[in-house]
């Protein structure tokens, strides 16, 4: 298979991110049951992550061509790897900003790589939509192993014994880091002729783009809705459902394993049904399981669960609501870097990273603050909103694709 060597080192890459990002809700129950933080300060933990990724993915996204794609991405495992050692050695809710932080500027340099890369890889616009969901499907995989990899250090008696995991992570990010230095780009990369502040510029005038200001509001409203159930889960699994301590944490994997079959099926879906058809059908089943499925925590009794025969029917079902907004992301983003030229990509991708990270960033804000003074079973309700919001977006956003595609067509 051509570019089959880098074409891996991206996949195993973001499979590594997948766990060290989204294990910030993993974090953050243990930061609750250790370091004596409050819900709202646990929370701060997602803008750590976040705000890195949007601040670096501002600067950064415009010269990454003339530094390198293959570059950007080693030095960001090489960051992290220190990151994992240093959260093990520190044991503090302190490491554990650290560690979010670094995780972030990392994650800001490997993102635009990928999806800059996938432009170079793929011919048609069905294939571009099907390597994105694939990529992204493969990524919820790694969040998956999260659910199962971080469990396997808890230990009643050790109440440190989890930060282990950390030692592991960083044996994996080694790994990764030789396989990516040894691994060949056999493709050529298009590097802008202009200065720095050109290509930043020109990052800057497609915000004015119409097309631009609506998949950054689809983008915004979709990780809100993502980063949001997907950050507090666990907490809710525990709190609400009263799951133990190992069992509020792998019961939250059915969500990412949902995001995962979605995406899968979702990059086979769209080559067959328009994707703006596809996505109205997802959204309206994702309203329907909050509106509908989620009162039934409400029923919830006190009593803690220990085995999954016990556990209500709300926490295998709730999580399902995966299957239907995992299509979202790596479609919106598709469809708008496909219709954009290659030269554009990693720009647009700067600003589609920056948006994502500050709805991910708001939405598990809002939803540690709804935790604490409301409680977890209402707090999921106001995705509601987000929801409605992004699939008139979606309309809007399709609208301005084709009146983009149809001026350059002209031209």
């Amino acid at each position: 298979m051509k570019n089959l060597g880098i074409k891996l080192a991206l996949f195993i890459n973001y499979f590594v991110f997948a766990i060290l990002l989204n294990s910030v809700g993993i974090v953050i129950k243990q930061s609750l049951a250790n370091y004596g933080v409050t819900e709202t300060e646990a929370s701060i933990l997602e803008a750590f992550k976040d705000l890195p990724i949007a601040i670096v993915s501002f600067f950064v996204a415009s010269f990454l061509p003339k530094f390198g794609y293959k570059n950007s991405m080693l030095l960001a495992l090489a960051v992290v790897f220190g990151a994992c050692l240093y959260m093990f050695f520190g044991n503090s809710f302190a490491a554990s900003k650290v560690l979010f932080l670094c995780i972030g500027v990392s994650f800001a340099f490997i993102k635009v790589s990928v999806y800059s890369m996938i432009g170079l890889f793929t011919e048609t616009k069905e294939q571009h939509n099907s390597f994105m969901s694939s990529i992204e499907g493969f990524f919820m995989i790694g969040i998956a192993s999260a659910y199962f990899l971080f469990p396997a250090f808890f230990d009643a008696a050790d109440p440190n014994a989890w930060l282990r995991v950390y030692l592991l992570l960083a044996g994996l990010i080694a790994v990764a880091f030789l396989l990516l230095l040894f691994t060949k780009v056999d493709v050529d990369i298009p590097k802008s002729e202009g200065s720095l502040a050109d290509d930043f510029m020109g990052m800057l005038k497609l915000v004015a783009l119409p097309l631009t200001i609506f998949f950054v509001l689809s983008a915004f409203c979709f990780v809100m809705v993502e980063q949001g159930i997907m950050t507090w889960l666990p907490t809710f699994n525990e709190r609400v459902l009263s799951l133990n301590d190992t069992l509020s944490v792998q019961m939250a994997s059915i969500l990412a394993l949902s995001l995962a079959a979605g995406r899968f099926l979702a990059g086979q879906a769209v080559k067959k049904v328009h994707w703006l058809a596809l996505l109205t059908v997802c959204l309206l089943a994702a309203a329907a399981i909050v509106a509908f499925v989620l009162p039934q925590a409400l029923n919830a009794g006190p009593k803690v669960i220990h085995s999954f025969s016990e556990i209500p029917a709300i926490g295998f079902i709730f999580p399902l609501i995966g299957l239907f907004i995992a299509p979202v992301y790596p479609l919106i983003s598709s469809a708008t870097l496909s219709a954009l030229p290659q030269r554009m990509h990693s720009s647009m991708t700067g600003l589609i990273v920056i948006f994502s990270a500050l709805g991910g960033t708001l939405g598990s804000r809002i939803i540690g603050m709804l935790f604490e003074h409301v409680g977890g079973a209402q707090a999921f309700y106001f995705m509601l909103i987000p929801i409605a919001i992004l699939i008139v977006a979606l309309f809007l956003l399709n609208k301005f694709i084709k009146d983009y595609e149809n001026a350059h067509q002209q031209n």
